[in-house]
This record gives C-alpha cells, structure tokens and sequence, in this order.
C-alpha cells in the first residue's frame, strides 16, 4: 500500500471507528458486531504500525471510545480508566507473555472479562461517596445515585482504609436480560439488542428507580488508589477488595508459564455457555504490581495485560419468512423465521429484527442464507446475510396493518413503524393487559387468557367496557362463580387508583410511572391534563418537547377522548391527591446526605414532598438546602464549596413547625 492510499484508508477509518464509538459507547446503540468492530480497529492499528508517521494523536488507537452525557455531571478520573490491548489468537497471547517473560514477569492472574460497564467506585473512611463512568478514560459522568441501587456495591466498607477507588464492571444478570426483553416485547417497546447495552441503559437513567427495577449486578475487577495500606500484587489487591466487602471477579487464578495461562483461557472459554452472566473474553495480567511499573504503558492501553477475545458462536441457516408483529403501541415489529439451529444449548428458529433500517442495512431477504446467533447467549439475533435467492427481492415492512389492515406509517422521529388504528385488535388485548397491570389500575385476576377470552366472546371493546362486566358474563370465560365475583372486585376497586396510574394505565407512549406522577402534580386533574398545552407540559421537570407532544396529540386524539369521558362516567376517579399537608417548601429544592438522627431518608423525603418541596440526587447552585446527618461525604464538600446552605435534621424539623 501506497502512502497516499494509507493516509486516504486511515482517515475513512477514523471516521467510520469515531461513529461507532459514539453509537456503541454514549447511545448503547452500536450497529455493527463487535468482530466487524474489531476489524476495523486491526486495519487501523496496522496502517499506523506500517506508516508511523500517519498515526495522528487524536486517533481511535489512541485512546477510549465515548463522551460525557450532558445528563449528568462531569467526573475527572485521578487515575486514567484506560482500557486494554485485545487478542484474538492463542499465538498472539504467547507473543505478549514472551515479551513480558523477558523484562522479567514469572507470574500472572487470568480472569473472565465481563462484558459490562466499567465503573470506578471511591470510598472515603469507608462510605462510598461517589461513582462514575469511565467516559473517554480522564473524564466520565456521575451516576452515583443510580449506582447505589446496585445492591452489591457496599455503602460502607469493613475496616477501610482512609480512601479507596475501585474499578468494576456492571452487567445485566441473564435472568434479568430476559426478564427485560420478555416486559419490553410485552409492552411493545423496542428491546435491548444484548445485556451489555441493557446494563449500559440502565445505568444513564436520569430516575434511579428505573435503574433499581433493572436488577443490575458488579464485579470490582482493579484497584485504582489506595491511601493508608500498602499492596504488591493484583491477586493480593483482589483479596483485600473482597475483605473490605466487594464482589470480586470469580474464578481468577494466578499461574506461572505460558502453557497454564493458556489452559486456564481455554478453561474460561469452556464455562462461558454456563454462567449466570456475560463475558467476551479472558484478561491475562502481570501480577507483580512493581514489575507492572517496570512494563509501563502506551497512551491507550497497559502493555502488562491483553484481553484475550472469544469468538462468537454463529450458525448459519435459510430465512424462509419474515412475520409482523404488532405491539401494545401498534408496532410493527418484523421477525426472521428460519430453519431450526442449535445456539448455546438450545434449538432456535426465530430471531427479532427490530426495524426496517436494520433489514435494509444487512439487506436481509427471504429466501437468504443467514448467519444467526444469541445475543448473550439468550436472545436469538440476525448477524448478516450471506447470500441471496436468486430472484430475491429486498424486504420491506408492509404500509398496512398485518391485524386490521389501517395504515401503518413511521414516525418521524422513530425507526418504528405503526398502525395508526387505536382500535387495531392486536393493540387492544396488550392494552386491556397494561390497563390492567399491577403498576397502571392493578386488576387482579386479569391476566392475557382472560383478556383474550373477553375479546373473542366479544364481551368488550375497550377497557372502558370492563366496567360494563358482570358476575354472569364473566363467569363464562373464568368458569366459576368465586374467581368472576373476585374480578368484578377488582374492577371495581380499581375505580378509585390514583389519577397517575390512570394516565399511566391510558398507555401514552414515553409517559412512564414517574412522568405520569409528575403530570399529575402538575395538573391535578384529568380535565385539566387534557387542556394543557405542549409549553404547559414541557414546562415540567424532566419533560422534554417530545414527551409533551406526546401527551398532547394523545389528549386530541378523538377515540382517547371518548374513552376517557366514559371512564368518568362509570366513576374511574379522575383527580389527584398528592398528599400534600401544606406549600410551605414550595419551590424549593433538598438533597439528602448521610445519616440522620431519627429518620430515614424515605421518611424525610416524604416529610419534603408532603409540604411542596423537591428532592434531587446531586447538589448544584439551584439547590436549596442540604439536609446533612452523620458521615456525610462530597454532597455535603460540593454544597460548601457552592455556597448552598447546610441544615441539621433539628433545623429542618423546626423549619417545617415539628
């Protein structure tokens, strides 16, 4: 290659890597497979090797992909997050070894590479007071409130040192990974495409609620600072981490030559199938911190370690259809239908294909030979096509509903495409199902059989019909008298749910729990919701212009209206009763720290919200008051520093007249 063909191939590079990077890291979107991701990298890497003098300082070789959401606060890491050089032969491991073995390495740990979100973790006599993204490597974000809805990270360590950071990697359980994609199809909502990008998701949630539902899990793999203890090895600093109360990365082992460091990465790649959660490789590192030193770094990575990488699974097989279908928000969802293979223990013989841009991107056609695999080893996906029928034709979602045959159109700011039909059969049994769900109007006994046997029967239409019930015509779809007379019950209860679980129940897409609550507080009123205007709504905490139009259009919309009139006449209530005792912290602003004397944080955070006040997770100059108890750690630093005025509990007592 050419110098001038170099240069030309190395920019295209750089771009296309900077893209996904950008996808894969700050959107958890990527939309291409980490192999082809890899690739791309090794070309780079190579052309630079070849012409140095290409090898620009701002180049993706050079340092770790991502940015730092504006969500969230910036984080300068002390101690660069930096990440690792991967491998992907055993020859290339035993190159690494021999280069190490040389300056004078006799002993290493191999261990599962988790295949999450590295996060640091700092502890400050022991209370974790902070943690973060690793963003680009020198700057993340702070997402400490959602971290600590982990409940494997320790708010308090055991006989801990005066400070502590650690590294770890978070990641979606797979149990959880199904869990989720199992809710998400449910409802109708795009899935996660593996439990990486689910983990990573779930972690930049701006309500840490949503996080805690996640079920997300850690394994604290590096020591990163260490003030008041001394430490020689990576074996002896994954001992101590454990004895202070981590979870450490299981099944390290230290080993001696080159042959054990293979057996142990083969060893690895054996158990992978069997565990409880992802990994995509097997890290080898230089034990001895001292000789760590000796090694060094590059600028990007260590060259003590390498990241050994597995290969995918993949099975290739014949598309023989691509089915639709349709969600509880009328989504048209295509799924690939082909012959039967074995993946990662089980036969599968449908995968998701989530969108028309996927299809038309993979060109993925019926009649195609497919390469197919499972996305941390759960969901079934389509990795590419192989080669088409001859004849064949590219593959496009169909403009009509597969159900009602309305018209489906995409939406504009959306790769979804939607039947644009309120009243589409498929879309009414997953709404009288989320109507009728335990967060929404919770109508116990109302499960999807019961749903769909009151539909066939012809027994409602809508879910303003479930009032319309009585013991009799349910009887003939429960088949008994007792569990009938407990579901009129449970309809009938239902009629007096708070107001927020009534707009949450309507299904308004992107109104969530949380967003339903605040539109409420906002309001007060279903009349009133339903008079507001995009500006009114957009002017709520945490609502955005596509939330607010949301709501609106949904308000407008003549079936909506309809049935919202008829809830009301069958006596759904229709107001609001925040549980406000008085306004007198209206407007102003808390964040809660440490450990207070009498009452927890819950019940001062209910003390807040009952007068008007606000709770927020981080300090900033729009904070008011700091409420601070005992060991209270950066928030109450970062209010001082700030100027933001500190409060005792006894202060904050006196101030609401207790």
């Amino acid at each position: 290659m050419e110098i001038r063909e170099a240069e030309k191939r190395a920019a295209e590079l750089r771009a296309v890597i900077e893209k996904h990077n950008h996808n894969y890291y700050d959107l958890d979107s990527p939309t291409i497979e980490d192999d082809e991701y890899d690739a791309l990298m090794r070309e780079l890497r190579g052309i630079e090797q070849q012409f140095p003098e290409l090898a620009v300082p701002d180049s993706p070789t050079h340092r770790v992909g991502g940015t730092v959401s504006s969500s969230f606060e910036k984080v300068a890491h002390t101690v660069q997050m930096g990440s690792l050089q991967d491998v992907f032969s055993e020859d290339e491991v035993r190159g690494f070894l021999s280069s190490v073995m040389e300056q004078g390495a006799h002993e290493f740990t191999v261990e599962p590479k988790i295949d999450g979100l590295s996060v640091s973790l700092e502890y400050e006599n022991g209370v974790f007071t902070r943690g973060s993204t690793r963003g680009d490597g020198f700057v993340g974000e702070d997402i400490t409130a959602n971290l600590k809805t982990i409940r494997s990270i320790p708010l308090k360590l055991n006989e801990a040192p005066e400070f502590i950071e650690v590294r770890g990697e978070v990641y979606m359980p797979r149990r959880s990974f199904a869990k989720l994609c199992e809710e998400q199809e449910r409802l109708g909502e795009p899935m996660p495409k593996n439990p990486r990008n689910a983990a990573a998701g779930s972690l930049r949630q701006k309500d840490s609620s949503v996080t805690a539902k996640r079920k997300l899990d850690i394994f604290v793999f590096n020591l990163q600072q260490l003030r008041g203890k001394e430490l020689s090895s990576h074996s002896e600093s994954l001992e101590y981490m454990q004895s202070l109360g981590f979870t450490v990365i299981p099944d390290y082992r230290v080993v001696h030559t080159a042959d054990e460091v293979i057996e142990r990465i083969r060893e690895i790649g054996e158990m992978r199938r069997s565990l409880p959660f992802d990994i995509d490789g097997a890290v080898v590192k230089v034990n001895d911190f001292a000789m760590r030193n000796e090694i060094g770094f590059t600028t990007k990575v260590p060259k003590w370690a390498v990241a050994f990488k597995y290969p995918p699974e993949e099975k290739e097989t014949t598309l023989n259809e691509i089915e639709i279908n349709v969600g509880r928000t009328g989504a048209l969802t295509p799924v690939a239908v082909f012959d039967p293979v074995q993946l990662a223990g089980t036969t599968v013989s449908r995968a998701i294909l989530h969108n028309q841009d996927i299809i038309s991107d993979k060109d993925i056609r019926v009649g195609d030979r497919i390469v197919v695999r499972k996305a941390g080893d759960i969901i079934p996906e389509v990795v590419r096509s192989v080669s088409h029928r001859e004849g064949s034709e590219p593959y496009f979602i169909p403009n009509v509903c597969p159900i009602c045959g309305a018209e489906a159109l995409r939406d504009e700011d959306e790769a979804v495409i939607r039947c644009q039909n309120i009243d589409c059969p498929a879309q009414l049994a997953r709404s009288i199902e989320h109507f009728a769900s335990r967060n929404a109007m919770n109508i116990e006994g109302l499960g999807e059989a019961i749903v769909q046997q009151l539909l066939d029967n012809k027994f409602v239409a809508n879910v303003a019909d479930l009032y319309e019930l009585d013991v009799q015509t349910v009887m003939q779809v429960t088949g008994g008298m007792k569990s009938a007379e407990n579901l009129i019950n449970s309809i009938e209860n239902s009629k007096k749910a708070s107001l927020d679980r009534l707009v949450f129940a309507l299904g308004i897409r992107g109104i969530g729990q949380r967003a339903a609550k605040l539109l409420c507080e906002k309001f007060g009123s279903m009349e009133a919701i339903m008079e507001a205007l995009p500006l009114e709504i957009c002017s709520i905490d945490g609502f955005g212009d596509i939330m607010a139009d949301s709501v609106y259009n949904a308000m407008q919309e003549p079936h909506r209206i309809k049935l919202i009139e008829r809830l009301k006449n069958h006596g759904v209530n229709m107001t609001y009763d925040s549980g406000k005792v008085s306004d007198e912290l209206a407007g102003k602003t808390f964040v809660l720290t440490g450990t207070l004397p009498t009452l927890t944080r819950d019940q001062a955070k209910k003390l807040i919200e009952e007068r008007g006040g606000k709770c927020s997770g981080s300090v900033s100059k729009k904070t008011t008051y700091v409420l601070a108890g005992e060991e209270a750690g950066s928030k109450l630093t970062k209010a001082q520093e700030l100027g933001v005025k500190i409060i005792s509990e006894q202060e904050f007592r006196n101030m609401i007249g207790e």
